[in-house]
């Protein structure tokens, strides 16, 4: 997720907290190899001590996840405002602008077989088009106004000179047969949206392991201190 900047989840966020939030996951996971790797010295040295440790923060672990899982259901209502506002600010501010933005959202263009936030329009007026151009009308209502388009927004197959000519035309221009005339925001999140059962069904397996991890450990450890009461 921090290597490839066509990685469609980084739409979903804006960049900054994009990667505060690999960060964390990251964080997390040494956490949850410290644990596991407590876990395995307490069972393999029949340590009570390090069972009881592992017990406790496999606990922290399970209910910050489970606290994360109600957040993100109680929020998922407000994925679509978050999508359509940051495709929207990549569209107007961040492309050409923003290199990992820049490459995410050709990646999703060509992919899908979208363009712009809900069409070709929306690149008339963005900092694509007026970055270093003083002078540019950005009236959408002008049927002559003229605009540049990414070529990631041609459809499969076009002659790429083909394809340079009609990303540097105007409205009025019968460019459909050349340049995808639909929206990526709607695309994207159906895309998003059919990937989520996959994360929510891997997130319950691993919780389900993780809580036989929690019962394994306290009847492990009960297990090895009956034991040492016995041979006292």
């Amino acid at each position: 997720m921090i290597t490839d900047p066509t990685f469609y989840v980084r739409m979903a966020q804006d960049e900054s907290s994009y990667h505060t939030g690999i960060y964390i996951f990251l964080a997390v996971g040494v956490l949850m190899f410290v644990v596991g790797f407590l876990g395995c010295c307490g069972a393999y040295r029949e340590s009570p001590c390090m069972l009881v440790s592992f017990f406790c923060f496999l606990l922290i672990i399970v209910v910050a996840e489970i606290a994360a899982g109600v957040w993100a259901y109680s929020n998922r209502d407000g994925l679509e405002k978050y999508v359509e506002s940051t495709v929207r600010l990549t569209v107007q501010d961040e492309y050409g602008v923003v290199d990992t933005r820049t490459q995410t959202f050709d990646a999703i263009q060509k992919e899908l077989h979208c363009c712009g936030v809900t069409g070709p329009r929306d690149w008339a007026g963005s900092k694509f088009n007026t970055e270093g151009k003083s002078t540019l009308d950005v009236s959408v209502s002008s049927i002559l106004q003229k605009y540049s388009i990414p070529t990631s927004c041609c459809r499969e197959g076009t002659d790429e000179e083909l394809c340079k000519i009609a990303v540097k035309t105007s409205i009025g221009a019968q460019i459909t047969n050349i340049i995808y005339s639909e929206g990526c925001v709607t695309k994207l999140l159906d895309t998003l949206k059919s990937h989520m059962s996959i994360v929510v069904g891997v997130g319950i397996g691993i919780g389900v392991i993780e809580c036989l991890g929690l019962i394994f450990s306290l009847i492990l450890c009960c297990g090895i201190r009956n034991m040492d009461r016995y041979k006292a």
